[in-house]
């Protein structure tokens, strides 16, 4: 006995639309952004960083009032069996300076 296929067709056209819009989607945001990069001396900063928030501002940089901030975070998360280590850190570095134009 042969299938009807006339019901399936909506579902099918939506279903298609979906899928090229989102391959479209893709495609436009993977070539409008910037692979990134992975600078190792970044990479080491962080990883000595001590837990916890800091704030301060070097004695060397008080003409540009420069602020530095960092704060780490590390747990151990256990959930059903598996267990998750949590590393976050953060850098931050805010510097004004007055310029003359």
């Amino acid at each position: 006995m042969p299938v009807p296929l006339a019901p399936l067709v909506p579902i099918v056209l939506r279903l298609g639309l979906v899928a090229t819009t989102s391959y479209a989607v893709t495609r436009w945001v993977r070539a409008r952004t910037h692979p990134g990069r992975t600078d190792q001396r970044a990479e080491d900063a962080l990883d000595d960083l001590g837990e916890g928030v800091a704030i301060h501002r070097p004695a060397d940089r008080a003409d540009d009032a420069q602020t530095n901030a960092s704060a780490r975070l590390r747990r151990m998360i256990r959930f059903r069996g598996t267990t998750w280590e949590l590393d976050a850190g953060l850098m931050a570095r805010l510097r004004l300076r007055q310029t003359d134009e």
